[in-house]
């Protein structure tokens, strides 16, 4: 994997802060992941996948998240949908749908947002017509298959994949936002879109135990490793320009900026905060890669563990990007402002990012354990 990891970090780093200003979808780079052979890292190798574990999986995330996190994103939503379907899906389903996808590579795009309640089933003969709309969609442009969350006749929340191309489903562009500009994240509509049973998923479905619920934390995983790859990101390129192009002030007495005294506090400190989020990285991995191998027989204590081991990965990632992102500047200088740098985008993708669900709600539910031992209540978002 390192090989086409390598490649693939190259190319995107070479046009990401062009596309970062140009925005839309990025057709180019998202067939370069097709071609990677990367779209198959979660399909397990009995459907012809390559069957890897979350630390590397989401390794290479927090590797491309450092150069493009936008691509990242796609690249690990992509493994989040793997994820859901051997989550959720009956073994027929699982087969069908991730043997197409390591076959193809099929690339998949997201329409599973449970906050947003616009989309309904309702019966048609043997099957389903699905209708509504669907915000936050990433990956939706460009996608061979989309996970969709819709609610039935009685007002249960129900998870299906349908080929993109079905008549009725259309993806709009209209992602526009300041930050991850090129994660396709705007709004899908469905007009009367024919619904097999079989493309509802399950079961088990999203409301099957333990073992279901721990998608939410692949989620938030994948949250807080592109969160890290952006602060890791941000530190390496301040830090070569630091070197390269800052010049010390004035008054300072040094002969470099790299000699400075308090642009090296300010170096410590992103040191400390990255460092210590990677190492909270490696803790968070490996709790959700033991949850996951022993996901049939998953206890509630154990999956709570690994939602909380996440959790504390996810806020130290999510401040030391934002603290990194923002300070950046006052240790490369007036010169590092210009536009052809693009050094703002690291802290408007994470800015953006970090709103996905409140850091604010992590702390309550770390706090609740650290006071009283109480464990996250399985949900969504948790």
């Amino acid at each position: 994997m390192s090989a086409a990891l390598d490649e693939l970090t190259r190319a995107l780093a070479a046009t990401a802060v062009a596309r970062d200003r140009a925005g839309g979808t990025a057709k180019a780079e998202r067939d370069a992941i097709r071609r990677s052979g990367l779209l198959t890292l979660a399909v397990p190798t009995a459907f012809g996948g390559q069957g890897a574990g979350w630390p590397e999986i989401l390794g290479a995330v927090r590797s491309l998240a450092r150069v493009d996190s936008s691509l990242a994103h796609l690249f690990a939503f992509q493994h989040l949908m793997v994820a859901s379907v051997l989550l959720y899906g009956h073994p027929g389903q699982q087969d069908r749908l991730l043997t197409a996808t390591a076959n193809g590579p099929l690339f998949w795009g997201n329409a599973l947002n449970p906050l947003d309640r616009r989309t309904h089933l309702t019966a048609d003969g043997d099957g389903f017509r699905l209708n509504g709309v669907k915000s936050f969609c990433s990956g939706a442009s460009d996608s061979d298959l989309l996970l969709v969350s819709a609610d039935d006749a009685d007002g249960v929340l129900r998870v299906l994949a349908l080929p993109t191309a079905r008549p009725g489903v259309a993806v709009l562009d209209d992602w526009d936002n300041m930050g991850q500009r090129q994660t396709d994240s705007g709004t899908v509509t469905f007009t009367d879109v024919r619904v097999e049973a079989d493309d509802l998923l399950g079961p088990p479905g999203p409301y099957g135990g333990p073992a279901s619920s721990l998608r939410p934390c692949v989620a938030q995983a994948i949250l807080a490793s592109i969160y890290l790859g952006i602060a890791e990101g941000a530190l390496a390129e301040a830090a070569a320009f630091t070197r390269d192009q800052s010049r010390p002030w004035r008054t300072s007495g040094v002969a470099s900026a790299a000699e400075d005294p308090y642009v090296l506090r300010h170096y410590g400190e992103f040191h400390v905060a990255v460092a210590g989020a990677g190492a909270l990285a490696e803790r968070a991995l490996a709790r959700l890669q033991q949850a996951w191998d022993g996901r049939a027989t998953l206890t509630p204590e154990q999956r709570g563990a690994a939602a909380l081991a996440i959790a504390t990965f996810k806020v130290a990632a999510a401040r030391a990007a934002l603290d990194v992102s923002n300070r950046l500047f006052e240790v490369t200088g007036a010169r590092a402002t210009a536009a052809r740098h693009g050094f703002d985008r690291f802290w408007r993708n994470v800015r953006t990012h970090s709103l996905h669900d409140p850091i604010d709600y992590k702390l309550k539910e770390l706090g609740a354990w650290a006071l009283t031992g109480a464990l996250p209540e399985p949900g969504f978002y948790s």
